[in-house]
């Protein structure tokens, strides 16, 4: 998909960013696709096609290879999914902003968990938006963080604040609701963890008082959802 061929389209009529953010819109944008799966790279090619100033320049399949077509193909704008193999999304933005500090990055993801999307925030994403979303909203996201603007999907945002005031789990409290995901004891989370059973007891305890949920199964459904672990 290396130069994809894209015809001009009609701007449209309601101007969709602030006015200085329109300067220079129709100048071409140069973009890196990261997917592990080719048939969403495909789809977001056949989204992006047809818009005269997005090009894609390149595409990759997991973390290591996005850093290497990153590092060689200087894109302008960084498509990146958060869940791939050998490296996940969230190391490799932060690998391609140490490398590059002023990159720019959409997420682009099926994840809508807010602690997921923190994380992909803080390693230095300029956008974060959910993949039901890319046939409407893609091509204008990627101009707006071209231009600077950061966007983040709505119903994440809105997650993110209604969790600002829980406490945050160390990372030791998410390796042990890891190993309760797949179904450790607080016998077996000892053993694995070499603490004492009562230890593991009270690990579990804080973790449910601080996700605010009923019990240990509870808590992990909320870590699964709020992108805090996963299966």
């Amino acid at each position: 998909m290396s130069g994809l061929g894209v015809s001009r389209i009609n701007a449209p009529s309601v101007p969709l960013f602030p006015p200085s953010a329109l300067n220079g819109l129709n100048s071409e944008v140069r973009v890196l696709v990261v997917d592990e799966h080719p048939l969403l790279r495909e789809g977001i090619a056949a989204t992006l096609a047809g818009k005269s100033d997005l090009t894609i320049i390149g595409e990759a399949g997991d973390g290591p290879e996005a850093i290497e077509k990153f590092r060689t193909l200087q894109p302008d704008v960084t498509v990146m999914e958060l869940q791939m193999r050998l490296m996940n999304g969230v190391d490799a933005i932060r690998a391609m902003r140490t490398e590059r500090p002023a990159a720019q990055i959409v997420v682009l993801t099926t994840f809508a968990g807010d602690v997921l999307a923190q994380r992909a925030l803080e390693a230095g994403a300029s956008a974060y938006l959910l993949k039901d979303r890319v046939s409407t909203e893609l091509a204008d996201i990627i101009r707006a963080v071209h231009r600077g603007i950061k966007r983040i999907e709505p119903s994440i945002a809105l997650q993110i604040a209604e969790h600002a005031a829980y406490e945050t789990l160390t990372p030791r409290q998410v390796e042990v609701l890891q190993l309760v995901s797949g179904g450790h004891s607080n016998k077996l989370l000892a053993k694995e963890l070499m603490i004492s059973e009562e230890t593991a007891k009270t690990h579990v305890q804080s973790i449910i008082g601080k996700l605010h949920a009923r019990d240990r199964t509870h808590a992990v459904t909320l870590g699964l959802r709020r992108g805090i672990i996963q299966l």
